[in-house]
């Protein structure tokens, strides 16, 4: 198959990237399956990190009057303690992020792991929708939920495929949290995660003379993507959880699980896949 213009497969890239993040389906999973398989040029880890700060302005431009909100409030004891959570579940996901960093943990080169990953998230959905059927859950978010996502969120960077906003939802849910609130957390401690994240790639890669084998107007194009179509997709989400369950994502994920699984059973991750 002919390979696609660069910035073509970068914005299909920015695409997935920005539908994906914040869905419970593991964006870094759907970036690294079409780079494995050959489809898509295999881009590098700053690129699939980076790109993933664009969705970052989806969530501030979407909930705009709720961080106005938390920032014309803070003398409001309320206001602090609910901070105070979210600046714990990111210290925790940063501590972990920096280990994962020094223990030279790497996205995968095949597609087994995500497959596992996209597989058995399936049955945690199920599982996590079935205990809380009857349960509305609290509008509270409690400290044990911040440092539990805080800690889904370390789970999610080490096995892709697990999905960030997804193990930090459903551990959320878990744990006695309301659906609309957990989401609302998961999505604003997303915030500095990802910048965060994003920040420390960027400055990784310079500091080890990197940057000039990076396509930065490329790397600069699929972050625009990315926040244009998770702006679409957060405002979309939003208004889903107020009367669905995620149960209609864990099918996804099962069937898109098995698919791939069937697909490595058959020798098809022996290469893992063509890289560019």
């Amino acid at each position: 198959m002919e390979s696609l213009p660069t910035w073509l497969a970068i914005v299909i890239l920015g695409l997935i990237e920005g539908i994906t993040e914040f869905l419970p389906i593991s964006s870094t999973g759907h970036l690294l399956i079409p780079q494995n398989l050959g489809w898509l040029p295999r881009q590098s880890d700053l690129f699939s990190i980076v790109i993933q700060s664009g969705a970052v302005v989806a969530v501030i431009a979407v909930f705009a009057d709720r961080v106005k909100g938390l920032a014309t409030s803070l003398g409001d004891s309320s206001t602090r303690d609910y901070l105070g959570k979210l600046a714990t579940a990111f210290v925790i996901t940063a501590i972990g992020g920096v280990l994962i960093k020094k223990l030279g943990i790497e996205l995968p080169e095949k597609v087994a792991p995500v497959a596992w990953a996209t597989f058995i998230g399936a049955f945690v959905i199920f599982g996590v929708e079935g205990w809380r059927k009857n349960h509305q859950g609290e509008e509270h978010i409690g400290w044990r939920v911040a440092v539990a996502v805080g800690l889904a969120q370390i789970l999610a960077a080490v096995f892709p495929g697990t999905s960030r906003s997804g193990a930090s939802i459903l551990i959320a849910m878990a744990m006695g949290a309301a659906r609309p609130q957990a989401t609302e957390f998961s999505f604003l401690v997303g915030v500095p995660t990802l910048m965060a994240a994003g920040a420390y790639q960027t400055f990784s890669v310079i500091q080890e003379g990197g940057a000039a084998n990076e396509n930065w107007p490329m790397v600069a194009l699929g972050t625009i993507v990315s926040a244009i179509s998770a702006f679409v997709v957060v405002r979309w989400l939003i208004r889903f959880v107020q009367s669905h369950s995620f149960n209609g994502f864990a099918w996804y994920r099962l069937v898109m699980g098995a698919a791939l699984l069937v697909w490595v059973a058959m020798g098809g991750d022996e290469g893992g896949g063509t890289p560019d």
